[in-house]
This record gives structure tokens, C-alpha cells and sequence, in this order.
């Protein structure tokens, strides 16, 4: 079992995709263009702040709002490990799955971390936060193969025997 730990940056409630990447950065050419505004209605440096190998714990309905792409692009581009949150937005997750960034739905750790505290997850297991482990749901074969080659298209690509060299 894939195992990582990183420091956590906590997001509320209904963090909808006009907060992940606003309109009017859209018009950007690339996601490496646009990650620099990424959160910055609610938080305006925090992408500035973010580290690779950091994770995001949110409270309930995460990627809520529009079915824009660039949402999950721009939190993968940031260096996000993974989103933890008690729940998401359907199209959300989907999008999420499809460019390679796991998450992870787990109602009780948001309501019990600080933000800049450091948790362990085990992929498929559980996280690990001051002594307490917090069970979580395993996510299907298949979206873990997608997860895991980076995404959908080269997760096809590796299933078709086209993965680029």
C-alpha cells in the first residue's frame, strides 16, 4: 500500500470551482499560467504557499459549482497530493479522477486537525493524524489505474500499450 505523508492546508465548506480557479483567469493559455491565482477569492496568497507534496483537508461538498476541467488541473499543477474532504462534488470527483488526483472522502479528520499540521495516509487504508487513525474507503481498481499512470488519457494510453517513452 502507497503510503505518504505532507502538511495539510485547510478549506471549509463549498469550496466551489469559481474559488479553485476564478472566471477570468480561465483566458490564461496554460494551467502553469493560472495556478498562481488558484484559491485566491478566498485566500489570495495561498497558492504562492503551497508546497509540493501538500494536502488540502475541506469540510463538506469540495469542487461544488461548475464542471470546469482547469478546477482540478490548476490543485495537480500546485503540487497537490491529494484532496481529503467529507464530501465532493460528483462532477468534481470525476474530473479529479480523470487528471490523476486522488481523493479521499473522510468525515471525521477536518473537524479534528490544524491547518499546518502533518497527517499520514495510507492510500486505501486509512490516515493517521496525533495518534488516531481515521478509516477510509477504498476507491475501485479502476480508478486507481487512472490515479495512479496520471490520469485518464495515460492510463488508456498504458492500458493500449502507447505509453510515451
Amino acid at each position: 500500500m502507497e503510503q505518504f505523508t505532507g502538511n495539510v492546508w485547510t478549506l471549509g465548506d463549498d469550496i466551489d470551482t469559481d474559488i479553485i480557479i476564478p472566471t477570468e483567469y480561465l483566458a490564461l493559455k496554460t494551467i502553469e499560467e493560472m495556478k498562481q491565482y488558484g484559491f485566491s477569492p478566498l485566500r489570495p496568497k495561498l497558492a504562492s504557499q503551497i508546497r509540493q507534496g501538500d494536502m488540502i483537508v475541506a469540510g463538506k461538498n469540495f469542487g461544488c459549482g461548475s464542471s470546469r476541467e482547469q478546477a482540478p488541473e490548476v490543485i495537480k499543477a500546485l503540487g497537490i497530493r491529494c484532496i481529503i474532504a467529507k464530501s465532493f462534488a460528483r462532477i468534481f470527483f470525476r474530473n479529479s479522477i480523470n487528471n490523476g488526483l486522488l481523493l479521499i472522502e473522510q468525515p471525521d479528520l477536518y473537524d479534528d486537525l490544524k491547518e499546518g499540521d502533518s497527517i499520514t495516509v495510507t492510500v486505501n487504508h486509512g490516515i493517521d493524524y496525533q495518534g488516531k487513525h481515521y478509516p477510509i474507503a477504498s476507491l475501485p481498481d479502476n480508478l486507481m489505474e487512472i490515479i495512479e499512470a496520471g490520469g485518464l488519457v495515460k492510463a488508456m494510453r498504458r492500458k493500449n500499450g502507447l505509453e510515451c517513452v
